[in-house]
């Protein structure tokens, strides 16, 4: 058993210092996922990769909510998700009408530069990435490991317990599936 699985195994037990031990073994790896995927969001994103971090940990170190972990990939997969769902919220936040809705901010510097329509994408995708999962719960669980965590195939086939072939499949599939979805909706 190695050190991340021991102490996610004290958190469940409910030993008040695990989550402490926790934060240091995992935290670069975290870190190092969030910054990728916040890469790959459009320009304008304000959220950091130490927020993003401390945001899904924290989530993730609920009290109120009785956490099991099986082992590290697992603990990841569930991080992939937490990420996943604050950069929805996050863009969701944007849109709505307290923050200006649908209004086209416009820096005072570059009045004459036509902006971009408001991003739609990672919102599309969480649909779709929903209906996915109602159909197909593993395909849907390797998007998000792969998607969101920044995993290699091969870990996240270990993570999700499947052999790298199948992995390789069911990420096609999920690629075409999520590609009709997005543009049927698009």
């Amino acid at each position: 058993m190695n050190e991340v699985t021991r102490i996610l195994s004290g958190i469940e037990a409910g030993d008040p210092h695990a989550a402490e031990q926790l934060l240091p073994l995992v935290y670069d790896e975290l870190r190092k996922l969030a910054a990728q995927k916040l890469a790959e969001e459009k320009p304008g994103q304000t959220l950091q990769a130490t927020a993003l971090v401390h945001e899904a940990y924290l989530r993730l170190m609920d009290t109120e909510k009785a956490q099991q972990w099986d082992n590290r990939g697992h603990f990841f997969a569930a991080a992939a998700e937490a990420m996943r769902r604050i950069l929805i919220e996050n863009v969701r936040r944007k849109k709505s009408q307290k923050h200006g809705g649908h209004a086209e901010h416009v820096p005072l510097d570059q009045i004459e530069v036509a902006l971009p329509p408001p991003d739609d994408d990672l919102l599309a995708l969480d649909d779709a990435l929903t209906r996915l999962a109602a159909e197909r719960p593993v395909v849907a669980e390797l998007v998000k490991l792969r998607f969101f965590a920044g995993l290699t195939m091969d870990e996240a086939a270990h993570a999700l317990g499947i052999s790298p072939a199948t992995a390789y499949r069911q990420w096609n599939y999920a690629q075409a599936w999520l590609f009709r979805a997005v543009a049927k909706n698009g």
